[in-house]
């Protein structure tokens, strides 16, 4: 169940308008940086979801499935076939750990490693797509941030 931490005053709350909710505001822009991101990653091969997994593999390979899972808020269940897929590309190795049967190790490929070149176009793709600066998609970023950790505090 939601808690409230503070009451806000009703004069405050906005109004029932869909042009008034944070929510839609957040969730059509997802849909607009997703349509920039699918058209960007069709060249290297990668839906939006398995490009995240590799950001985090290349940022330090040779994780377990709930180390990328808890990196990016996804459960094992919406991450095994993400997995699956990437490894029938040939990108990614799984395993599991000789330590542990239960923890699977999730490694990049040769050909995983050489597609990160090939990310700093997609990134680049982005960063031209928004018309922000550097500056500006920094500050953005740091307030979706803190947005989202003060949400799952909630």
């Amino acid at each position: 169940m939601l808690r409230m931490k503070q009451k806000t005053p009703h004069d405050q709350v906005p109004g029932v308008l869909l042009d008034d909710q944070l929510c839609f505001a957040l969730y059509s822009t997802g849909l607009a940086m997703n349509k920039i991101y699918r058209s960007l990653l069709r060249d290297i091969g990668l839906t939006y979801p398995q490009y995240l997994v590799m950001l985090v593999l290349w940022e330090r390979d040779s994780l377990t499935v709930s180390d990328i899972g808890e990196r990016l808020f996804l459960d094992s269940a919406t991450l095994t076939p993400l997995l699956k897929r990437l490894e029938a590309a040939g990108l990614v190795h799984r395993q599991r750990a000789q330590a542990d049967e239960r923890q699977v190790i999730v490694s990049l490929t040769a050909d995983g490693n050489l597609l990160k070149s090939k990310a700093y176009d997609v990134q680049r793709g982005v960063v031209c797509a928004t018309q922000c600066s550097a500056d500006e998609l920094a500050a953005t970023r740091k307030t979706l941030e803190s947005l989202r950790e003060r949400l799952l505090r909630s």
